[in-house]
């Protein structure tokens, strides 16, 4: 019932004396009895794993086949599961010439229900993003490890701070308070790098969480903890690239395990050649074969063993764990053939799950190409449910800061959203000003609270899902260094013990950092229950002396928002808005509660955004 290469086989029979294996790795540690992928690979390694045969003998279990390979240090077995199997501990025997050699045992667990589990994220969501070393240091015990060498350094802007999984569960009633439903942290597998680990991005052990952020049972336990808060866990994943430190990098199981494993080629980093029709091949594989940087080498998911045992880790996670969704660093940098692959695989599986991908253009084309149900002049097709929106990003930053003018200002904001005739489906977006790789909020915005508040109204009221990256809700910035990662990545104040300042009490913030503290959280949790701004259909108007209008509406109820970028108090005629107001001109704004006549006009107050709640007859 499985598949042997004769040339592997002729290897067992040649060598008559073998040193006893060890078997330091079986990957996945376990798996699920239930699971739709019911066959799935084993990743078994150990010093001359590869002249061994593996056994099962266990109900409902057997081995489909069976993959030697170039490095005798590794086998890939397949296992099939069948429905009628039943949890319990599975021994994998290990057989030489019909002699026992060493036994493994491998757990098939029992699945929890899917019901509140691995069910999404949505426009009803506002997704909190958190540099884990950078938030809160909830264990110190675990800030300096032995044979971890990149040890804790707050004083180095890209040393490890030492903040960890406990510091979030710690804070997670001040995330729920301020109206945050959903967590998107930056990676937290193991990145046991000599230097510049604490990002997460180069992952050394695709199973464990870094021993310096916790461990896989406290992951799961936040995964719990939030959702019994109503707060979603959004895991960042990476299928581009390991750490050079990784094992199976160091000892790779064949001659294509990676891209360029000889000679080193970088990344051009021009994506735009997955949608060019005239594009290079020559281009085309630098890009997306290229390596980012020599610690991060670049994996080939054309191999069909290396493709399989990334959906089989995903997989593994999100049944593990819980997490409600993934975003997915670097999306057009891997096998494109094979994301849609990945992703079609995640949903089959987890049919309400949710994936949002990094497609870091500020072009609509190029981000609308990836989106699940887009019609491409290529055929190519993916699973895919959310993009980061970039282009709009971009264009609030560019149009809350520029002088008003022809295509400038509140009308780039606005062309911006006018081109969403281009998206599968724009409402599933993720929006947002910041994240941990640009400049901050605050200063793209020059440091103006009032022009930071109209950009949280805009993320809050209009189309998609927000986003908002961790310290914007009090101003942090990055003044001094603009594109300085680790800047843009500073320690949230009051998350280490003796911080003079503590965002989360509100001891010693500024003025103006408590009032936009306020301001964030009023209005996310309004939005919480505000439907129009989650789940209302659209309407904008042509911004007009430098004013931005545009309406969320249901079938009852009816979102009236002006964002004004004038230095000066306006008042702006309201007639041309009578498609949407039907003889309506009173609203209540949404975040004082206080009632508003606008039968004279709109009122609206030097940089500001007004929001008011309309009365709407179907």
């Amino acid at each position: 019932m499985f598949r042997v290469s004769l040339f592997c086989l002729s290897l067992l029979f040649l060598v008559s004396s073998l040193p006893a294996q060890t078997i330091s790795r079986i990957e996945p540690p376990n798996w699920w009895v239930g699971m739709h992928h019911s066959e799935f690979q084993l990743l078994v390694y150990g010093e001359d794993v590869g002249y061994l045969i593996p056994q099962v003998d266990y109900a409902g279990v057997q081995i489909s086949r069976i993959e030697y390979v170039d490095n005798s240090n590794y086998l890939f077995v397949y296992l099939k599961v069948s429905e009628d199997a039943k949890p319990g501990t599975v021994q994998l025997k290990f057989m030489r010439k019909g002699e026992l050699i060493v036994t493994k045992p491998f757990e098939l667990w029992e699945r929890e229900p899917l019901t509140d589990r691995n069910h999404g994220f949505s426009q009803e969501d506002v997704l909190y993003l958190i540099t884990p070393d950078r938030f809160a240091n909830g264990n110190a015990g675990n800030d300096n490890l032995p044979a971890m060498p990149d040890s804790l350094d707050r004083a180095d802007k890209f040393g490890r701070h030492g903040g960890d999984i406990q510091g979030m569960r710690d804070r997670l009633d001040y995330i729920n308070d301020m109206g945050f439903t959903a967590i998107w942290m930056n990676p937290v597998i193991e990145n046991n790098m000599p230097r510049f680990s604490y990002h997460g991005y180069a992952a050394t052990d695709f199973y464990a969480i870094d021993r310096r952020v916790g461990s896989n049972e406290e992951f799961k336990a936040l995964c719990e903890e939030a959702g019994e808060k109503g707060i979603k866990i959004i895991m960042d994943m990476i299928l581009n690239h390991s750490g050079s430190e990784h094992w199976f990098v160091k000892d790779q199981p064949m001659l294509d395990w990676l891209n360029f494993p000889d000679d080193i080629q970088y990344t051009t980093h021009r994506r735009t050649v997955n949608q060019d029709i005239y594009a290079s091949q020559h281009d085309k594989k630098l890009m997306t074969d290229g390596w980012f940087v020599r610690s991060m080498p670049d994996l080939n998911q054309r191999n069909p063993f290396m493709a399989d045992y990334l959906i089989v880790n995903t997989l593994w996670w999100i049944e593990y764990a819980g997490i409600a969704g993934i975003r997915m660093d670097t999306y057009p940098y891997p096998d494109k053939h094979f994301m849609s692959r990945w992703t079609c695989a995640v949903m089959q599986e987890y049919p309400n799950f949710s994936v949002v991908a990094e497609e870091w253009s500020y072009n609509p084309a190029i981000v609308a190409y990836w989106q699940a149900n887009k019609l491409n002049h290529d055929g190519y097709t993916s699973c895919l449910t959310s993009m980061m929106d970039f282009p709009l990003k971009g264009a609030l930053l560019q149009g809350l800061t520029e002088e008003e003018g022809d295509h400038l200002g509140m009308l780039r904001i606005y062309e911006m959203v006018a081109n969403d005739f281009l998206y599968a489906d724009p409402n599933n977006l993720v929006t947002f000003g910041d994240n941990h790789d640009t400049d901050r909020m605050a200063t793209s915005l020059d440091n103006n609270p009032a022009l930071i508040k109209i950009a949280l109204a805009f993320l809050a009221t209009m189309r998609g899902i927000p986003q908002i990256y961790y310290g914007t809700e009090i101003m942090m910035e990055n003044n001094t260094a603009p594109k300085d990662h680790g800047i843009i990545r500073t320690d949230f104040p009051g998350g280490w013990a003796g911080d003079r300042i503590n965002a989360f009490t509100g001891e010693g913030l500024t003025p103006q950092q408590k009032d936009l503290q306020d301001y964030t959280k009023k209005l996310l949790n309004w939005r919480k229950t505000a439907k129009p701004a989650h789940s209302g259909k659209l309407m904008h108007f042509v911004p007009e002396e430098g004013v931005y209008v545009y309406f969320r509406y249901t079938l009852n109820e009816m979102l009236l928002v002006a964002l004004s970028k004038n230095a000066e108090a306006i008042t702006i005629p309201v007639d041309r808005f009578e498609e949407m107001l039907q003889g309506e001109r009173v609203g209540v704004n949404a975040l004082s509660g206080k009632e508003i006549d606008f039968s004279k006009g709109l009122s609206l107050e030097p940089n500001s955004a007004l929001i008011l709640e309309v009365e709407r007859t179907p």
